[in-house]
């Protein structure tokens, strides 16, 4: 038993580190991921801290690539699509999982990860609507797949539509679930969409502060609403970069390291995409996220393709 985990943990540092290879592409790392825990079924301690951790960071290496005039455009661009779009897919949500009679937390749950960013929306929505442990793991599983799902799919589809590279990264910013695979599936569309789907979807972020304020008002619950603070830290990386030109030189190599890290955060999350665990969550809530998805990526892709 003992030998099958250590080659497991073996097999995992290998993999970790062949997912930061150039040539491997952001959705191969979460294939890596998704490999390894199904073949070798090995759990790696602190795992979920170690993979927020490496995202926030690369997100913030991005920052110094990315000039605030193009940042404020995008941002502005987003920000009605984001109020709509989160508006839409929350009355979407109760309305449906009261018609497929799905537990409520579960509902609000799904909701807010479909309508905000994923995993992040459901871990800050969580504590405020006392959720189990089992309703956030059935929440959180759907939204990894479906995540996983978009990261493959979301650049052929762009490609599919001729979408500009504007118009792809606030596509990819509003229709997929976490940060992770949004900027995963924009750095295969290319560099100005990876700028603009990161910076529209750090500003969509912001909305889960007057979420979870709400949440508490529903529930009745004081809760202290904890900013992000690495969205600040994205922020200060792009005025330094805006506003600092001799770091011109060393911001080419910041951003091919911070997209390194990303393979390899997309690699962290694939290994919690087991298929056992994926079995034990049944079918009202996968089709409640799957119905919630596909209302928000054909509204958006109307949206991108009628204005932008």
């Amino acid at each position: 038993m003992g030998n099958n985990r250590n080659l497991g943990k073996t097999v995992f540092f290998i993999l970790a580190v062949i997912s930061l290879l150039p040539f491997i592409s952001a959705p191969v790392a979460l294939l890596l991921g998704v490999f390894f825990i199904n073949i070798f079924q090995t759990k790696i301690e602190r795992l979920p801290k170690y993979t927020k951790k490496v995202l926030q960071y690369s997100i913030v290496g991005l920052g110094f690539s990315i000039n605030l005039g193009m940042a404020i455009e995008a941002g502005s661009k987003g920000f009605l699509f984001s109020v709509f779009t989160i508006i839409l897919v929350f009355a979407a949500g109760i309305m449906l999982g009261k018609i497929l009679n799905i537990d409520r937390k579960i509902t609000q749950l799904i909701s807010a990860g479909t309508a905000i960013c994923g995993g992040s929306a459901i871990a800050a929505v969580s504590p405020t609507i006392n959720s189990t442990n089992s309703q956030n793991s059935i929440a959180l599983g759907i939204v990894f797949l479906l995540n996983a799902f978009a990261l493959l799919i979301f650049p052929y589809l762009g490609m599919y539509f001729g979408l500009s590279q504007q118009q792809f990264g606030i596509w990819a910013a509003i229709a997929i679930h976490d940060t992770s695979s949004v900027v995963g599936a924009a750095s295969k569309f290319g560099d100005e969409a990876l700028h603009i789907a990161t910076t529209v979807k750090l500003a969509r972020a912001l909305f889960i502060i007057p979420v979870v304020i709400l949440f508490s008002i529903v529930y009745k619950k004081e809760t202290k609403v904890r900013f992000p603070l690495f969205i600040a830290f994205f922020i200060l990386a792009i005025l330094l970069n805006t506003y600092l030109p001799f770091l011109k030189n060393i911001t080419p190599y910041i951003a091919e390291i911070s997209k390194a890290g990303l393979k390899l955060a997309l690699f962290l999350i694939g290994t919690g995409l087991s298929i056992l665990n994926l079995k034990s969550i049944g079918p009202k809530p996968f089709l409640l996220a799957i119905l919630l998805w596909i209302l928000i990526s054909s509204v958006s892709l109307f949206a991108v393709l009628k204005f932008l």
